[in-house]
């Protein structure tokens, strides 16, 4: 059966069981998973794994596994990814609330930007902090200030919701040491210094545009800030009423959110710039605190580390009422545990449609075309984005197939920008079967018809402002 028929399928699926039946997104997801798996014949699993570097007898043993077994196995490795960062992330965040923390950094950061700009604040945080550190962490971080900015100014919480949200995805895609970008400078040959320049050039000018569009749906939706069990609203009013006297001293109250994103940024420079297996140094006790250094800088030890710092200010706010730490754990990790089992589902899906060969598909529509490669390289990004729902997949299959076409070509600009525009591609169109999609919904507590009507099009429309940025730019200063 043809991949493309299979996407269809797999799509009304998870679109019908949400919208039309009100099916719950765990359901639904894994409902459209099956789906997929069951109508995916096996010579394209088979293809799906060989391509993935295995041998034909390691490829015709996984693709002979069940059905069942080959869905909790995409299953599992995104809870891998995501699980203990959810898990330790709901923690931090509802700490940071109810011990006051968040009111605090509000008021501080209020002090400096003054209540209007506070949401451009938001952007640039995020953007700069989403550079080395992973985005979901920058967004798990950050959306617990927003609700408690939401709840000071007593207005524009969808503002401040995709302000945060506009900055981190648009870092993700542009400067390394991100990820994807790093995946693009090796596959395309471009150096380091020159794609951070030109991605952070780049990703200002479009958290811009992407600014302005929050501004314009912040007037065209009133969404509210709304109760949920990990962020009452009537606790955060209460918090808001509170002197300053008595909510946590400002090193305290960043303290649960700086100090991953410190130990996460130097470990992610280390890894990206420093190149060795023996000791560094000629210190032995040099070397041991590097070491030391670089295991809190492991994600899920610094995520750890941060909830760990964030319940040690809540006791310390809360010091005549410590009996219902456990239960406040438990309520914490109860939300955190929807919301992996959400993500982890939509990770199941996007892994089903992969095994299908949709990529490989895609790029067969697409090797024939006769366009620029800048356009190019931007619509196959978009539609392998949109089809399976990873940005990752995306980029090394755009990548796959221009970095041939590019060293073939006779360019008449840098490679440079055919990353760029592969990282604006990514960014469109950000639904249902995208991991990232549930986690940014569930944490900013957007329904999934109020994220598709926002988070969607204003992600579309930055990554639209990229391409035509990058066109430009190769026109204007092509650095061949």
């Amino acid at each position: 059966m043809d991949p493309l028929i299979i996407l269809v399928a797999g799509i009304v699926v998870v679109v019908g069981g949400i919208i039309v039946f009100k099916l719950h997104p765990f359901l639904s997801l894994l409902l459209a998973a099956l789906t997929v798996a069951l109508l995916t014949p096996e010579n394209l699993t088979y293809e799906f794994f060989l391509g993935k570097g295995m041998t034909a007898t390691e490829a015709l043993k996984l693709a002979h596994k069940s059905i069942g077994e080959r869905i909790a196995t995409e299953f599992g490795n995104t809870c891998a990814k995501i699980g203990i960062l959810i898990a330790m992330a709901a923690i931090i965040g509802k700490s940071m609330l109810d011990s006051g923390s968040a009111e605090k950094i509000v008021r501080s950061m209020l002090k400096v930007t003054g209540s209007k700009r506070a949401p451009i604040g938001f952007t640039l945080s995020s953007f700069f902090l989403t550079i080395p550190v992973f985005v979901d962490t920058v967004i798990f971080l950050m959306m617990p200030l927003a609700k408690a900015m939401g709840m000071k100014l007593g207005r524009n919480y969808l503002l401040l919701a995709l302000s945060v949200i506009a900055g981190a995805v648009m870092a993700n895609s542009y400067v390394p040491p991100s990820p994807g970008p790093l995946f693009l400078i090796g596959a395309m040959n471009v150096p380091i210094g020159l794609m951070m320049i030109c991605g952070l050039l780049l990703g200002l000018c479009t958290i811009t545009v992407g600014y302005f569009v929050a501004v314009y749906l912040n007037k065209k939706y009133d969404i509210p800030l709304r109760d949920t069990p990990d962020a009452r609203l009537e606790d955060i009013a209460a918090l808001a009423q509170k002197d300053d006297k008595d909510l946590p001293p400002l090193g305290w109250a960043i303290m649960p959110a700086l100090f991953p994103m410190v130990m996460i940024c130097i470990r992610s420079m280390f890894e990206a710039f420093v190149k060795t297996d023996g000791a560094l140094t000629s210190l032995p006790y040099l070397n041991k605190a590097i070491d030391v250094i670089l295991f809190f800088g492991d994600k899920n030890i610094a995520l750890l580390t941060g909830a760990l710092i964030a319940l040690f200010v809540l006791i310390r706010q809360k010091k005549d009422d410590k009996s219902k730490l456990t239960a406040f754990v438990q309520n914490a990790l109860m939300s955190g545990g929807g919301i992996i089992l959400i993500t982890a589902s939509g990770g199941a899906f996007g892994g089903m449609l992969q095994q299908s060969g949709i990529s490989q598909r895609i790029a067969e529509l697409s090797s024939n075309f006769q366009l620029a490669l800048i356009p190019l390289a931007f619509l196959i990004t978009m539609i392998v984005r949109t089809a399976q729902g990873s940005a990752t997949v995306a980029l090394i299959t755009a990548s796959g197939i221009l970095s041939g076409m590019a060293q073939q070509a006779n360019l008449e600009f840098h490679p440079v920008y055919l990353c760029l525009a592969i990282g604006s591609g990514a960014k469109l169109i950000p639904w249902m079967n995208d991991a990232g999609f549930w986690i940014i919904c569930k944490t900013s507590n957007l329904t999934e018809t109020e994220a598709l009507k926002t988070i969607a099009p204003m992600q579309s429309i930055m990554g639209i402002a990229g391409l035509i940025i990058t066109m430009l730019a190769a026109w204007i200063y092509p650095m061949a």
